[in-house]
């Protein structure tokens, strides 16, 4: 992958270095969405530092260059870019198919990490909304996205990110072919959407749950629940950020509600 190319953070990396030991004191914190556990290999730690602080091509290429091992930190920070700074579709595109690629070959090698299943579902996700979720649905991948997440959650049940991403598939499927067919056809459940969101919340309270509680809301409800919809944006807008990616969750809130 090329990342030469790849456009910068522009917000306060210094603010989120995390230098020496204070990486691993605040990993918890760092990773409380996705549920990492903290890495032995130096190579991936400098990998993860670079992510955190929003130089998401050095992580990529650090990941890259470790192998199969550093398949998590290669695609959280791929795709974090590819949704926020890449302005190119087709780069984006190309991004997410690898990042599937990648993660179909994890969950081969190393079926039982739960990132390995939930970052399948995530590119998934994101190539499918890339291409229209209709289009998605037509084509099976949203039978593909909820099973990858399910088995996320079945390994790791405090995957607050999967949660998030369960719930925002539940709300999408119904948004788009309703609740009979959606229930019937792709198993989606406006009461299990908001199930997951309020479980994503209640793990992590990050930023991005709840931008997608709000994405959710305004999915299955739309102008009767507007206002709810609007107050999690708040809530995320107002947040502070604990690395480079909740500073980008953080803008898209505020820019949104502007």
């Amino acid at each position: 992958m090329d990342t030469s190319n790849w456009a910068e953070f522009s917000g306060d990396a210094a603010a989120f270095g995390y230098p020496g030991k204070k990486l691993e004191q605040a990993w918890d914190q760092l990773h409380s969405g996705d549920r990492e556990p903290w890495p032995k290999d130096k190579t991936i730690q400098e990998a993860w530092r670079s992510f955190h602080c929003g130089d998401f091509a050095a992580a990529v290429d650090a990941a890259l260059a470790q192998g199969d091992s550093a398949h998590v930190v290669a695609n959280k920070a791929s795709g974090i870019y590819a949704d926020y700074l890449e302005e190119d579709d087709g780069v984006k595109q190309a991004i997410y198919t690898a990042g599937i690629e990648r993660a179909e070959a994890a969950m081969a090698a190393d079926p039982e990490n739960p990132n390995s299943h939930y970052f399948h579902a995530y590119h998934l996700g994101r190539y499918s909304q890339s291409i229209s979720i209709a289009k998605a649905l037509s084509q099976g991948l949203g039978g593909k996205i909820k099973k990858s997440l399910d088995r996320a959650i079945a390994l790791e049940p405090l995957h607050a990110e999967a949660h998030t991403a369960l719930g925002l598939y539940h709300a999408e499927v119904i948004s788009k072919v309703g609740k009979l067919v959606g229930s019937m056809t792709y198993g989606a459940s406006a009461d299990k959407s908001m199930e997951h969101f309020r479980e994503a919340i209640r793990i992590s309270d990050a930023p991005i749950a709840w931008i997608e509680y709000g994405n959710g809301l305004y999915l299955l409800h739309g102008e009767k629940r507007i206002d709810d919809s609007n107050d999690a944006y708040a809530r995320a807008a107002g947040m502070n950020p604990v690395d480079a990616m909740q500073a980008l969750d953080i803008e898209y809130a505020r820019n949104s509600m502007a």
